[in-house]
């Protein structure tokens, strides 16, 4: 009876005071002994920053053997969940046989109350679907269920059920994917994997995706304590929607993680611009062209051969690799095709019949503009939706919206090795002219003499066929090509894919002056090398300078070695 009385004296304390009267009442009472400190961890809550008080209460409990050995059974299966990468299937699977029961009370305001009641005289325990008859007689738990019980009915309580015969059910369950973080393999998949087994008799999706984390410039995870979030509203002020979306499904490949950089943006940024201003330059080319009359069965150019050669390889790439998931290889695919085919090359040879006279060779180019732009923003469009809908409505096409127009297919008759074999042998011989001028600083607008030995007649005549195009992108005063070009004695020379590239350079350059220049750049370059071997050789710089910036240096020697041999060689070869 006394314990009672005692206790019933701290009713209603403060905790931390009471702790206080008890200890001093203790020493009244002559039995306490000893005090001593000892280091703990104490919880305390995330919200308040309040010290959490542990206690010892009464739970709600699922038991997770059956359901476990159920979920480890099905990936036994054909029809088993694929992890995108594999090796996560490991993680799941070692969590699934190491299962202890689950918790699933919560002590919170919100969420789906338990549905269990308490009579209230004679503390009888209901538990059901509806509340007990006699309502007023009971009282239900205050208890809610963990936020990951229900969540994890998610794939098939959204779809109707627990009505079966629901059309969404019958026509969407298993779905196809869950993409989702690594971090909540355990609380969310693999509850969403046994719940769905256990309530459907099958698996809740085909696939689940799992990605990395965003972390930040410096590879740190974001947090609301560094303060190192990115607020994805103030990157799309800056550069729109679709360069953060291009950015963020591009830039990591599964399960890696991915860091945010201003810079990657804008250069998405910069593609997006690109792809506009190749779109304005097609629609401004387009002269009212409609859908029913993109033709193209004309004659072809060797330039539309390639391009529709390239259209179907990269569709060939970006359709297995996107049904990989492998996001950041379909972007290199398309972020290549669009810019340095698309953009740098077909725009710039579709001129020539544009601005030229033959208005069958005119249609012909309108419609490969047309297509090429339509089936390439087709393959964009998941990953840069604004932009592309915008172009696509201005493109001569077909239906309401790009989102439900027809994925691209290849189509075969469209392929051509041989135009792709010439078009690249052309690319191929022009960069390497444009290297020689900017090598000897000649401007394009400067005519030289260029000479083409070809290693076979086969070779010659092909480029015979393309001359044209030679022409408009070399800019020569004299253009030879053939396997019998004499010797040049001074020139500049690149070799190409069966074919030697000779400037002769009275035409290109005056030779003392280049020489003067050159010696210029060399004595330059050696001052350099001097001043970063000096550094490299210097005892104190070496023990104090952290390991980056050594390797910073030594790339640095490394360059200017490269540079400064070079130019050498180049005035070797001008004083001949």
């Amino acid at each position: 009876g006394t314990m009672n009385e005692n206790a019933l004296q701290y009713q209603g304390m403060d905790r931390f005071e009471c702790r206080k009267k008890l200890v001093k009442d203790l020493q009244e009472a002559g039995v306490l002994f000893k005090i001593e400190d000892h280091m703990h961890s104490v919880g305390h809550s995330e919200r308040s920053g309040a010290v959490v008080e542990p206690y010892l209460s009464t739970q709600w409990f699922v038991r997770m053997q059956p359901l476990a050995d159920a979920a480890i059974e099905l990936q036994k299966k054909e029809e088993k969940v694929n992890f995108v990468p594999d090796r996560f299937e490991k993680t799941y699977l070692h969590w699934m046989e190491n299962i202890r029961d689950w918790c699933i009370s919560r002590q919170l305001w919100w969420g789906h109350r338990i549905p269990a009641w308490y009579h209230k005289e004679t503390g009888e325990l209901y538990v059901g679907l509806e509340a007990p008859e006699d309502s007023e007689n009971w009282e239900q738990d205050t208890d809610v269920l963990d936020t990951w019980f229900s969540s994890a009915l998610w794939p098939f309580s959204t779809m109707g059920w627990p009505d079966v015969t629901a059309e969404d059910f019958k026509r969407y369950y298993p779905t196809d994917v869950l993409v989702t973080g690594y971090d909540i393999i355990f609380f969310w998949v693999s509850r969403m994997i046994f719940q769905g087994i256990e309530f459907t008799g099958e698996r809740p999706f085909k696939d689940v995706l799992i990605h990395g984390l965003i972390r930040d410039e410096q590879g740190r995870k974001m947090s609301k304590s560094l303060g190192n979030g990115v607020d994805p509203m103030d990157v799309i002020d800056k550069y729109g929607a679709d360069s953060l979306r291009y950015f963020l499904a591009t830039g990591s490949s599964p399960g890696q993680d991915l860091r945010f950089s201003y810079e990657k943006v804008e250069s998405t940024w910069n593609f997006a611009n690109k792809i506009w201003n190749a779109s304005r330059f097609a629609l401004m080319n387009m002269d009212g062209m409609t859908y029913d009359e993109l033709d193209l069965s004309g004659e072809k150019s060797v330039a539309d051969k390639w391009i529709l050669t390239r259209l179907n390889e990269t569709i060939e790439h970006v359709t297995q690799l996107a049904d990989r998931y492998e996001f950041g290889e379909v972007g290199r695919h398309l972020y290549n095709f669009i810019w340095d085919d698309f953009c740098d090359w077909y725009i710039e040879m579709a001129k020539l019949p544009l601005y030229g006279e033959d208005e069958a060779a005119k249609k012909t180019t309108r419609s490969i503009l047309a297509y090429v732009l339509d089936q390439t923003m087709r393959l964009l469009h998941p990953f840069m939706p604004f932009l592309t809908e915008e172009i696509w409505q201005h493109l001569p096409h077909q239906g309401e919206s790009i989102t439900v127009s027809q994925w691209p297919a290849v189509v075969p008759e469209h392929t051509d090795t041989e135009a792709a074999a010439d078009m690249k042998l052309l690319v191929e011989l022009i960069r390497s002219v444009r290297n020689i001028r900017s090598e000897v600083n000649t401007p394009m607008s400067k005519q030289v003499k260029l000479y083409i030995k070809t290693s076979t007649d086969e070779i010659a005549s092909r480029l015979e066929a393309n001359r044209s195009y030679v022409e408009r992108f070399t800019n020569p005063s004299v253009l030879k090509i053939g396997t019998d070009i004499e010797a040049v004695d001074k020139a500049m020379t690149a070799v190409v894919s069966g074919a030697e590239v000779i400037l002769p350079l009275e035409g290109l350059i005056n030779i003392d002056e280049e020489i003067a220049r050159l010696q210029k750049e060399f004595d330059k370059l050696t001052k350099e090398v001097e001043r970063v071997q000096k550094k490299l050789g210097n005892e104190g710089f070496m023990k104090k300078a952290p390991a980056h910036v050594i390797d910073e240096e030594r790339e640095k020697e490394k360059d200017y070695v490269a540079k400064r041999d070079a130019v050498q060689k180049r005035m070797a070869e001008l004083k001949g």
